[in-house]
């Protein structure tokens, strides 16, 4: 699996973030398996909220360049999503937004539809988040024409279902974990190799 160069984005701010910890677990499994990830904190990448005058006085920002940058230039892309009124996470969404926005370098093509795209999100509810991926995966899916793979992972009751270790200790989400692992390695071995250089965002 050398060569497998995987973005995890967690798509919280929040220190203690069920999130967080669940793209921590995703990348130590990634790692595990021989992949070669990057892991964002979307919290270090400010940006304002998009506004279409916005971007007409002043332009995309850096921070949207650099994000996109971060994902054209690797093969697949994992986002730990939280749920907000069964919807997205406001952060992401507005982070995906700024990113379409970016003409230059391949576009919305380069950075939405050729990685593959896996989803996970983690809740103190008990439907993990679930709603709140199917609206991600529209998002990409639809408005973005990106390959989202059919797994998922949903960590209900990830204050229990993860461990102060940061490992994910249900058996549930851990298949969903495993399965989401093989999926992405079966689809990025089919991928023509990427030889580009990873992204330095970490």
């Amino acid at each position: 699996m050398t060569g497998k160069n995987i973005l995890v984005l967690a798509g919280s701010t929040r220190r203690e973030s069920l999130n967080r910890k669940l793209a921590s677990a995703v990348a130590t499994q990634l790692i595990g398996k021989g992949m070669h990830v990057t892991f964002l904190d979307i919290a270090e990448h400010d940006l304002p909220l998009y506004n279409g005058d916005l971007e007409v006085q002043h332009g995309i920002p850096d921070t949207a360049h650099r994000l996109h940058e971060a994902f054209r230039t690797h093969q697949g892309v994992f986002i730990a999503s939280p749920e907000y009124n069964a919807n997205v996470s406001p952060i992401v969404s507005n982070a995906i937004a700024w990113v379409s926005r970016v003409q230059k370098d391949g576009g919305i093509q380069s950075a939405f539809g050729n990685p593959v795209y896996a989803l996970g999100s983690a809740s103190p509810g008990g439907f993990g988040g679930y709603r709140g991926l199917m609206a991600l995966r529209n998002m990409l899916e639809l408005g973005l024409g990106a390959r989202v793979l059919p797994a998922m992972v949903t960590v209900g009751m990830a204050h229990e279902a993860i461990n102060e270790h940061g490992q994910i200790i249900s058996p549930m989400p851990r298949q969903m974990l495993d399965r989401l692992v093989s999926q992405l390695d079966e689809a990025l071995a089919h991928c023509v190799t990427n030889n580009s250089p990873t992204s330095a965002i970490a």
